[in-house]
């Protein structure tokens, strides 16, 4: 029981916005879309909700080709961040209308909207029309339709991004749990990394419209197999860098050498790529062995518990994710280091050639 894609490719006012996307999508299994905007996370919806059609490729569902058949006569349910619901009805008749089309019985609607409105805190509004709402309430309420409808396929397009920050965080644990009994597939389409990894199940990674990796969530995170899907699953942003290996030494673009150790180690010589997550960039000169530099500070942010330290070279410009409140002002000097044991090296076409050879922090 699955949704399978096949090469599926599409074209809008002549530019490729799918390129050759194959997944399986298991019952009762749930896979993130993740992707910056405009990478074809929503257009790959729209082909497996049936709203639009491939100019290449097929989809079939439970092994029956859907690929030309219209989404109302596909048992779908899909919730964009941009919430649509029927202005001129009240919250409990938007989460019913699905259920009516449907033929249900008055006791089974009622039973099935009460349940969806306790679940999404919608019960004293059920009275209300959308234009008494706020944007969450009107979020919440589309996504209670979609959870009453039973669908197949659901696919949640930024779901969350409208709602309050408690809501949104306990959403992100009940969703999951509440379709996947239900024997769906979902989908659920983010541009945040940490959102991703919060949701866990599966993951593909989408840049310009094609699918760099799929695979368990956690897999894809700390083993991305190319660099565009290390760079799609980093926030803030992959520290990259171009070197050349000769033997034991590997050279930076403004000449200075470092040796091959940690993941540099046992490469053919060549030029390569390195790169490291922002988290594992440490302020000062690190322990015996890392890889030390020097710059100015650029721009420090301050959110939450964390610093984002953005540190300005002579190579790039390097960011660093600090522990804790630091308050460091522009144009201060500063030494960061990076344990090379830390580093993911990419080839020249973007495969990856070495993995961190440091076990995941727990």
């Amino acid at each position: 029981m699955s949704l399978v894609l096949e090469q599926l490719g599409m074209t809008v006012r002549g530019e490729e916005v799918i390129r050759d996307v194959s997944l399986r999508l298991e019952r009762g299994t749930m896979t993130i879309l993740l992707g910056p905007t405009l990478s074809g996370k929503t257009s790959l919806m729209r082909l497996m909700a049936g709203l639009d059609q491939p100019g290449s490729g097929r989809i079939l569902m439970d092994g029956h080709d859907v690929t030309g058949v219209p989404v109302r006569r596909r048992s779908v349910a899909m919730v964009y961040q941009q919430f649509v619901n029927y202005p001129s009805h009240t919250v409990y008749e938007n989460i019913a209308s699905p259920l009516r089309v449907a033929g249900l019985k008055k006791a089974e609607i009622d039973a099935r909207v009460q349940q969806a409105a306790r679940l999404l805190r919608l019960e004293s509004l059920l009275t209300r029309t959308p234009t008494q709402l706020s944007g969450g309430q009107q979020q919440r309420t589309a996504l209670a339709r979609a959870l009453v409808k039973g669908a197949d396929l659901v696919l949640l397009d930024e779901p969350l991004a409208n709602l309050d920050y408690k809501l949104r965080e306990e959403l992100r644990e009940e969703l999951p749990r509440l379709f996947a009994q239900s024997g769906a597939i979902l989908v659920y389409a983010t541009t945040e990394p940490a959102e991703a990894l919060l949701l866990g199940g599966f993951t593909a990674t989408l840049s310009e419209g094609r699918v760099t990796q799929f695979g368990p969530t956690a897999e894809v995170f700390r083993h991305p197999g190319t660099l565009a899907a290390a760079r799609v699953f980093s926030d803030p942003p992959l520290n990259e860098l171009p070197v050349e290996k000769r033997g034991p030494t590997v050279t930076l673009a403004n000449g200075r050498t470092l040796p091959a150790v940690g993941a540099l180690a046992n490469l053919p010589d060549g030029a390569y790529r390195i790169a490291v997550r922002a988290e594992d960039v440490t302020i000062g000169e690190g322990q015996a062995g890392a890889f030390v530099f020097s710059g100015q500070v650029a721009v420090s942010e301050i959110s939450g518990s964390e610093s984002f330290v953005h540190i300005g070279t002579d190579l790039t410009t390097f960011v660093c994710v600090e522990p804790g409140v630091h308050e460091r002002e522009p144009g201060a000097a500063i030494a960061f280091s990076i344990d090379p044991q830390r580093l993911f090296v990419f080839d020249a076409s973007g495969t990856r050639a070495a993995a961190p050879t440091m076990a995941e922090p727990a």
